[in-house]
């Protein structure tokens, strides 16, 4: 999957999702481009060097993720307790959408519920 791809992909996802270059402050990220849904990321990756895809997971699966897919690697500045790093090179591109959409589910619903308290 390339960086058009995904992104065509992550905004497919849902009529609430926003994209942004949060981090143009910073030298090293200013090329992240990042999804969110209710103001919080699902989904980032540096379009100038795609290399890794970080994204939202269960805690609980993570290990089972990394030890049956060489593609998954930890994540980009972010905790690899609940984030993960996709190497796109590596990983399928069924792979890659599974763990996509699943971010954005986790994240949607998450502050989804909160936001409607």
């Amino acid at each position: 999957m390339n960086v058009e791809d995904l992104r065509a992909y992550c905004l497919s996802l849902g009529e609430d999702i926003d994209e942004r270059m949060p981090f143009g402050a910073f030298k090293a990220a200013q090329g992240v481009l990042a999804f969110y849904t209710n103001g919080h990321i699902f989904c980032y990756f540096d379009i100038d060097h795609f290399d890794v895809v970080t994204v939202k997971c269960q805690p609980e699966i993570i290990p089972q993720l990394i030890e049956e897919h060489e593609c998954i690697t930890t994540p980009y500045n972010m905790s690899p307790k609940h984030w993960i790093g996709i190497r796109p090179e590596q990983a399928p591109d069924t792979l890659i959408k599974q763990l996509v959409s699943n971010s954005y589910t986790i994240i949607k619903n998450a502050y989804t519920s909160k936001n409607s308290k």
